[in-house]
C-alpha cells in the first residue's frame, strides 16, 4: 500500500534559517552576500572620515585654552566610535545605515565652539545633546515629529539629499572647486582645478570611477559600485607611483593638483597601535561656568537642532531607497533607530570625536541592494578593525570615494515625481527644501527651510486644519535656530 509522503517546501520570501530571519534578509528580498557586500562599500566610502575627523578637530583647531587634540588618538576613537555604533545600529535597528563623526557637528566645534570653551567642556556639551536626543526619541517624541511630516516633504528631503551628497561627490572629487572669498562672483563655485587646468589626476580618478560604475550599472552589475570603487583605487595608485603627484597640503606648500586626504599608494607598514587616550576627556558642565547658563544653552539648542533634523532627514532619504518606507515614510524599527542614532551623539563627546551619527554615504550600500542590519554590522566590524590597520585606511583616496556619491545622488532624484507640483503650496517648500540643502551645504538648514514655507504657504492656502501641531511648532523652532546667531550676538554685546 503507497503511503502519501509529507513534503515541505520554503515559500518566497520565507527566512531559511535564524540568522536570516533576525535581520529579515529574504523577507526584504536580499540575499547574505549583497549584504556583506553593501557593507564593505559603505565602509569603502566612510573610511575616510578616519583620516578626515582628526585633521578637522586636532589639526591646528586650539581651544580657548590654547590646548589641541592628539591626532592619533582622534583617528582611533573615531574608528573605535564608527565600529561600535555602527554595530550597535545594525543589531538594534537593523538597518542598512553606518554611524560615524558627522561633518557638520565637528566643524561647527573646531570653528564656533572651542573658541569660547575647552576641548572637553565642548564635548561635555554634546554628551548634553546625545542625552536629550535620546530622552527624546525614548518618550516618543522624536518619533511624533518625525511622523507629522507630510509625505512631501519626506520625498523632498529625499531628494534634497541625492542633490546634496552628489554635490559633495563633484566637490571632493576635485571637479567643483569653490571660488577665494575675494572671487566676486555670483556663483561661489567653479569647474575644475583652475582657468587654465580643468582636470588634475586626483579628479581623473573621480571621473573614472563615476563613468566605471555608471557603465556597470547600465549593464545591470549588482555590485558595480565595489568594483567602480577598486577599479578607480587601483588606477589612482599606479598613476601616483608613476607621476608622483603628493598631497595637495604639505610642508612644502600648496599644490592645487594634490590628493586631497590621502596619498594612495601601497602602505609600508599594516598595522598600527590604536591610542585611546582621547576617551574620557569630557567636562560636562565647566562649558556652562565659563561663558555662563543661557550662552551654554544656546550652544546645546543648535546642536540638538543640527543632530536632530539632519539625522532624520538622512534617515527618510536611506528608508526611501532602500524600499523600506511606506507612502507615509515610515520605515521599520524607527523608534529603534532614532533611539540609538540619539546614543551615537553620546558616544562621540565620550570620545572626544563629536556626535556620531547616520552617514548618508550609507547609500551607497543600498544601492548596491543592501536592505538589511547585517550591511552596517559589517561596515561596523570594517571600521574596528581598521583601528589595528590604518596604514591601510589610507589606500582609498577621498576622490575615489567621491564617485560613489554622486551616482547614488543620481539614484535617489527618481522620487521627485513622487511630488504634487500642480499644487504650489505643496510643490515650493519641496523645492526650496531640495535646492537648500546643497547649496547651502546643510540637511538642516534645508529641512528648516520646507517646515516653515510649508506652514505659511498651506495655512494661507485654506488647508491650516491639515497641519499638524508639532509641525508649527518644529518650524517656530527652525525660525529660532535661523535667528540664533543673532541673539548671541545680542547677548555678546
Amino acid at each position: 500500500m503507497a503511503t502519501a509522503t509529507k513534503t515541505t517546501s520554503k515559500k518566497k520570501g520565507e527566512s531559511v534559517n535564524g540568522f536570516d530571519r533576525f535581520f529579515e534578509i529574504t523577507k526584504r528580498g536580499s540575499t547574505w552576500l549583497t549584504e556583506v557586500r553593501g557593507g564593505v562599500v559603505i565602509f569603502m566610502t566612510m573610511v575616510y572620515i578616519v583620516i578626515l575627523n582628526p585633521i578637522i578637530l586636532a589639526a591646528g583647531a586650539k581651544d580657548v585654552d590654547g590646548n589641541t587634540l592628539s591626532f592619533l588618538a582622534i583617528g582611533s576613537a573615531t574608528a573605535l566610535t564608527a565600529g561600535i555604533m555602527s554595530l550597535l545600529f545594525g543589531l538594534i535597528a537593523r538597518l542598512p545605515f553606518a554611524l560615524a563623526a558627522g561633518l557638520g557637528i565637528n566643524n561647527f566645534l573646531a570653528v564656533t565652539v572651542v573658541g569660547q570653551v575647552s576641548w572637553p567642556e565642548a564635548m561635555g556639551l554634546v554628551v548634553i545633546d546625545g542625552v536629550i536626543i535620546v530622552i527624546l526619541a525614548v518618550t516618543g517624541l522624536r518619533t511624533m515629529i518625525f511622523n507629522a511630516v507630510p509625505a512631501a516633504l519626506k520625498t523632498a528631503i529625499t531628494v534634497g539629499i541625492g542633490l546634496f551628497i552628489a554635490f559633495i561627490g563633484l566637490v571632493d572629487g576635485g571637479l567643483i572647486r569653490r571660488n577665494p572669498d575675494d572671487a566676486n562672483t555670483p556663483v561661489p563655485v567653479n569647474w575644475g582645478v583652475g582657468a587654465d587646468h580643468l582636470l588634475s589626476v586626483p579628479t581623473l580618478c573621480f571621473i573614472i570611477g563615476v563613468v566605471v560604475i555608471a557603465i556597470l550599472m547600465a549593464l545591470r552589475v549588482r555590485a558595480a559600485i565595489l568594483i567602480g570603487l577598486v577599479i578607480a583605487t587601483i588606477v589612482a595608485i599606479v598613476l601616483e607611483a608613476t607621476m608622483h603627484i603628493g598631497p595637495k597640503f604639505s610642508d612644502a606648500g600648496f599644490n592645487p593638483f594634490g590628493w586631497d586626504t590621502t596619498v594612495p599608494g601601497l602602505p609600508t607598514s599594516i598595522v598600527a597601535t590604536p591610542d585611546f587616550s582621547s576617551i574620557g576627556q569630557v567636562d560636562f558642565l565647566g562649558a556652562f561656568g565659563r561663558i555662563g547658563a543661557l550662552a551654554g544653552i544656546m550652544l546645546v539648542f543648535t546642536l540638538v537642532f543640527s543632530n536632530f533634523f539632519d539625522a532624520m532627514g538622512t534617515m527618510t532619504g536611506l528608508s526611501k531607497q532602500a524600499g523600506l518606507a511606506d507612502k507615509k515614510g515610515h520605515f521599520p524599527r524607527l523608534r529603534a533607530a532614532l533611539i540609538v542614532e540619539g546614543a551615537g551623539a553620546v558616544a562621540g563627546g565620550l570620545t572626544s570625536t563629536s556626535s556620531n551619527t547616520v552617514y548618508i554615504e550609507s547609500a551607497s550600500g543600498i544601492a548596491g541592494g543592501a536592505k538589511t542590519g547585517l550591511a552596517s554590522a559589517v561596515t561596523g566590524v570594517l571600521f574596528l578593525i581598521a583601528m589595528f590597520f590604518t596604514p591601510l585606511t589610507s589606500i582609498v583616496p577621498i576622490e575615489v570615494g567621491a564617485s560613489a556619491l554622486v551616482i547614488v545622488g543620481g539614484l535617489m532624484m527618481a522620487q521627485v515625481v513622487d511630488i504634487d507640483w500642480k499644487d504650489w503650496s505643496i510643490a515650493f517648500p519641496a523645492f526650496a527644501a531640495i535646492i537648500v540643502m546643497p547649496f547651502s551645504y546643510s540637511i538642516a538648514n534645508g529641512i528648516g527651510v520646507g517646515f516653515i514655507l510649508w506652514v505659511i504657504l498651506r495655512a494661507v492656502a485654506g488647508k491650516a486644519k491639515e497641519i499638524h501641531w508639532l509641525l508649527w511648532v518644529v518650524a517656530a523652532g527652525f525660525l529660532l535656530y535661523f535667528i540664533l546667531p543673532y541673539i548671541q550676538q545680542a547677548i555678546a554685546a
